[in-house]
């Protein structure tokens, strides 16, 4: 496989809390306070970042991604609420990642309010109710001082949204994280739906980014996502280049292309290989045949 150049992460020259090291309760600008849940590992990172939204005054705040169903994280949640004097108006999950909604029925019958979700079946009806609320791209809440909505952004999985502030920042979920890359995998994963909501987060601009897991990102937010678009490039030639060779499995592509990462982190790999292979197949640039063998078309 002839050697390419990766793409710069530009995230190397800031200075990023390093992994292991992010605070359990940050307030990230005047609305927006991040609690950090008790669920690090390898695919959480630090954990899962649960978002309060909470204007100053306006006794009303916005949960965003519950997160694990855990007992202290739910404390830590409520006493941000009580710190702002602010009841639930919502809560809402990004995308349907049990690292995102396994404590969203926990949450709703704590707060008393709506889970709401792009995909109904992911979505808690408030406790006494049985109507379950949508969001969809455009959706808007309003707090007294501060108004959200919803940005569809599929990709990562097919239900994903990011949520825009009025402050100018983006919570972006797991669609562009803290650290590293997301990953977009297959089946439920679609690479070119992914690459198009990479482009609308750009079209909009966000002057932060406030990722599902990770440190948030405010140097150079346009930077991140350009890099997101370089590095899912640079991937697909590297698949280019194994095939040159010959035809391979998506899994001997990982063992060539991912040689240097963990093995423990294969199995996302091939599903995130597999996501760029049918991206591939539908351009007309490979063929994947039915004994999982992956060739270039001549």
């Amino acid at each position: 496989m002839p050697e390419l150049i990766a793409p710069t992460d530009p995230r190397t020259t800031w200075e990023l809390p390093p992994l292991g090291s992010l605070p359990h309760i940050s307030v990230l600008d005047e609305v927006t306070v991040r609690i950090l849940a008790p669920n690090a590992g390898p695919m959480t990172l630090d954990g899962t970042n649960t978002y309060v939204i909470a204007p100053p005054g306006s006794g009303q705040a916005v949960i965003i991604d519950p997160g694990p169903a855990d007992a202290s994280h739910l404390d830590a949640v409520a006493d941000v609420l009580a710190s702002r004097d602010a009841s639930v108006r919502a809560i809402i999950v990004t995308h349907h990642h049990h690292d995102h909604t396994e404590a969203a029925a926990l949450f709703s019958d704590h707060f008393k309010a709506a889970t709401l979700a792009c995909d109904p079946a992911y979505a808690v009806p408030a406790p006494g109710s049985t109507a379950r609320e949508t969001l969809r791209d455009g959706t808007q809440i309003d707090l007294a001082g501060c108004h959200l909505t919803a940005v569809a952004t599929p990709g990562h999985t097919n239900d994903h949204v990011a949520i825009r502030l009025a402050t100018g920042a983006l919570l972006t979920g797991d669609h562009i994280l803290g650290r590293g890359t997301s990953v977009v995998a297959s089946p439920d994963g679609d690479l070119e739906a992914y690459l198009d909501s990479l482009h609308t987060v750009l079209a909009l601009g966000p002057d932060a980014l406030f990722p599902g897991h990770g440190p948030e990102l405010t140097d150079d937010p346009d930077a991140v996502v350009t890099f997101y678009l370089q590095q899912r490039a640079f991937r697909s030639a590297q698949i280019a280049a194994v095939l040159a060779d010959g035809p391979a499995t998506p899994r001997q592509i990982v063992e060539q292309i991912y040689a240097a990462i963990d093995p423990k982190l294969w199995h996302a790999a091939e599903r995130s290989t597999r996501a760029a292979v049918a991206a591939l197949v539908r351009k007309g640039e490979v063929i994947h045949d039915d004994t999982d063998v992956v060739r270039q078309c001549r």
